[in-house]
């Protein structure tokens, strides 16, 4: 102790020399760090990192593309009429209506009900001849064109007979007392016959027709039928459960008439 109080002085000059000398030997390193930070940043500024490119999203310049090279259509007739405009007229109740083609003309007939018209072939009897049997079968054509073709009637048949509408497959069970009669149509649909239970399907169908403007009503029109009205005769071409197709008899122009029963109620 008697040392260091004789001489502090010395030892503490000698810790700071010696603290110099560690100072001056880190520096050197601390320069070169610092230089190779800045040559760092330096390089980060001048020689970037860029991402490589995505595909780029061309939707938008392309439809306006399309957009841009397709003919715009421009319309001045229905339902604008910019330089035709359309006349009207008073209809049967004396109210003034639009003359276009949705309240004058077959667009504004209306179908108010359709009818399903029906093939219907029944097993009515059994006759027994000394050949063979015979099975009377009943066939009512509620679509025939003709009326006289509509009423029911019978023609006697046997196993493996044919006919323009049906030819006889098969007798099952006894002969004098069949339990079913298997037919197959001409278009070559099978049926099965019995006393019991006949055959039906749908082969057409007829229509109710209305036209308010003229207040003219058609019912149970067929196919082939002409009807009247705006001074022009149309014949009904087809009738299927869901439409009715009118052409007319000046240029044979189709028009078709769709069935929509929640738009049929009758004017007040």
């Amino acid at each position: 102790m008697d040392f260091l109080k004789k001489n502090y002085e010395k030892v503490l000059l000698g810790a700071v020399l010696l603290g110099l000398a560690v100072a001056a030997a880190f520096l050197p390193l601390k320069i070169s760090a610092e230089k190779q930070k800045l040559q760092d940043l330096t390089s980060t500024v001048t020689h970037p990192k860029v991402k490589p490119l995505t595909n780029l999203d061309l939707s938008v310049p392309q439809s306006a593309l399309k957009r841009a090279g397709t003919m715009a259509a421009v319309d001045f007739s229905a339902p604008h009429r910019l330089f035709s405009p359309m006349p009207w007229q008073k209809n049967a109740e004396g109210r003034l209506v639009p003359l276009d083609e949705t309240h004058i003309g077959p667009r504004a007939v209306v179908i108010t009900k359709l009818t399903p018209l029906y093939l219907k072939l029944s097993l009515d009897s059994v006759q027994m001849l000394d050949t063979a049997p015979k099975y009377l079968i009943g066939i009512e054509r509620e679509a025939a064109p003709n009326a006289r073709d509509r009423a029911k009637k019978q023609t006697a048949v046997s196993a493996g007979s044919q006919n323009e509408l049906f030819t006889v497959r098969e007798i099952q069970g006894a002969p004098d007392n069949p339990t079913g009669i298997t037919i197959e149509l001409s278009d070559g649909t099978t049926a099965t016959l019995s006393k019991e239970q006949g055959f039906r399907r749908v082969d057409g169908y007829m229509a109710d027709l209305r036209y308010d403007p003229e207040r003219k009503r058609w019912s149970n029109q067929r196919v082939g039928q002409t009807i009247n009205f705006n001074a022009e005769d149309y014949s009904i071409v087809a009738i299927n459960e869901n439409e009715v197709v009118l052409s007319a008899k000046s240029n044979q122009k189709k028009w078709t008439i769709r069935y929509s029963p929640s738009a049929t109620p009758e004017p007040r």
